[in-house]
């Protein structure tokens, strides 16, 4: 059991970790570089402040996506990233308002994919204390 502790703590842990961050910091820069195309979205799904919105997202997603890469400010970039998560799913990924949309699938899919990704980030939280 202490070997693979050991292998866990050493590898699997920083691994996780550096996927979790590339996992925000590729839709951030997609943000930054389709930034019209995602104002877009972002404005027919009716987020507050779309323009501020999509910024602040981009900017949460890129920065705190690295430092979960490098092992930086892991407890804060994690809920960051968690409210992050939960407000997208709450706005983007609104699939109980699509009702005889082809779409709505598609965005469960996503909805409940993210609730993994949120409790991946709850957990890492915890464990960078």
């Amino acid at each position: 059991k202490l070997m693979t502790e050991k292998i866990s703590a050493e590898y699997l842990y920083p691994l996780g970790r550096f996927l979790l961050g590339l996992y925000f910091l590729l839709p951030g820069l997609a943000k930054v570089f389709f930034f019209q195309e995602n104002l877009a979205v972002v404005i027919e799904r009716e987020v507050p402040l779309p323009f501020i919105s999509l910024s602040l997202v981009a900017i949460a997603q890129i920065f705190f996506g690295t430092m979960l890469m490098i092992g930086k400010f892991v407890h804060l970039g994690s809920l960051v990233l968690a409210a992050v998560t939960l407000l997208i799913n709450l706005y983007i990924h609104d699939f109980w308002n699509m009702a005889d949309n082809p779409d709505q699938a598609h965005e469960t899919q996503n909805f409940v994919k993210n609730l993994g990704i949120l409790a991946g980030l709850l957990i890492l939280s915890k464990k960078s204390n």
